[in-house]
């Protein structure tokens, strides 16, 4: 994955029963086993072992925080749960494709190559898909606001059944790449974990591609475009109209914290559902400048999952005045 350039996993095959394995491009390490630069050798698992211990520091901190805080127990708040967890199941497995990357082969297993692959497709979908459903409530939120009615049913009950749903859909999207991930030696007798796909196999890797670019992405954030165009005309009208009442300084401050969420996700998937869709009807040539940019594009991806603690601690009193409240409890 994100170690071997898009155009080259879009090229790379290798022979294994019969059929031919290409390897995935969505998230992970997996390379073709070309021979790489020197400087990507060194400094790849350097930027992303700095992603790991700053991703797992920074989420598994929020994820305490909102558990053990009984002020941080909101609707918004158990996405933002959800969001962490799937970042720092992410960011977990980080050094066994650090590990790959330095050994040049796969020496895990097929059982473990199957958990890697789904992790990351995991981390892919769920991500988005929390965010589309805190645009969807945030909508909501504006939309009762102005005019003026209650949510009795917006509870964090309801937000942890909804988040099991996210889940149990993600699931099933992501099934098919638990099915087709595989351990596959090469002509080479390496070993590599990647997607087995069978015959014929350059068609299916695409609808691959398609099928996560589509699902993971399109749709998504098409909704949630769509969502906060509504909103912004809501807003517009409820300042237009005199005898709305406006949206109180917390619940304005918490859309902000959302909007600012999604708007730094977009920044660093955006490219790389961009550069599938080149790879998928292009044929650049292999030159270090475009190999350069496909891991620049990947890492930029990765770093989306350490990201958002930041942006919840400089965004939510709540979350920065509980933390350090937990944090002198502990102390003391």
């Amino acid at each position: 994955m994100g170690n071997s350039s898009f155009w080259d996993d879009l090229n790379s095959t290798c022979s294994k029963a019969g059929n031919s394995c290409y390897l995935d491009s969505s998230m992970r390490f997996n390379f073709s086993f070309q021979e790489q630069a020197a400087d990507f050798y060194v400094v790849l698992p350097v930027i992303y072992s700095v992603i790991c211990a700053v991703g797992l520091t920074g989420n598994t901190a929020v994820i305490y925080v909102i558990l053990k805080a009984p002020k941080m127990k909101t609707v918004t708040n158990m996405f933002i749960l959800n969001l962490a967890i799937a970042d720092d199941l992410f960011t977990l497995v980080l050094p066994i494709n650090i590990a790959e990357h330095l050994l040049r082969y796969w020496p895990f297993g097929e059982v473990l190559c199957k958990i890697i692959l789904s992790i990351d497709h995991y981390n892919i979908f769920s991500s988005i898909y929390f965010l589309t459903v805190m645009s969807i409530d945030r909508y909501l939120v504006v939309l009762a606001t102005v005019r003026s009615k209650r949510m009795p049913h917006r509870t964090y009950r309801a937000a942890r059944i909804v988040s099991l749903c996210i889940w149990i859909l993600v699931t099933i999207i992501v099934l098919p790449f638990i099915i087709f991930a595989n351990v596959y030696t090469d002509d080479l007798e390496i070993k590599s974990c990647g997607l087995n796909f069978p015959k014929p196999e350059r068609f299916w890797f695409k609808a691959s591609r398609i099928y996560t670019l589509i699902l993971g992405f399109a749709i998504p954030v098409s909704t949630i475009c769509i969502l906060y165009t509504m909103m912004l005309y809501k807003l517009r009208n409820m300042h237009l109209n005199s005898n709305a009442r406006a949206l109180d300084k917390a619940k304005k401050k918490v859309t902000i914290m959302v909007f600012i969420v999604l708007a730094v996700f977009l920044f660093c998937w955006t490219p790389f559902h961009l550069a599938t869709i080149v790879a998928l009807t292009t044929d650049l040539p292999q030159t270090s400048v475009v190999i350069g940019i496909s891991y620049f594009i990947t890492s930029l991806s990765y770093a989306n999952s350490c990201l958002n603690p930041f942006l919840y601690a400089f965004l939510d009193d709540s979350f920065r005045k509980s933390f350090r409240k937990l944090l002198e409890c502990r102390t003391s």
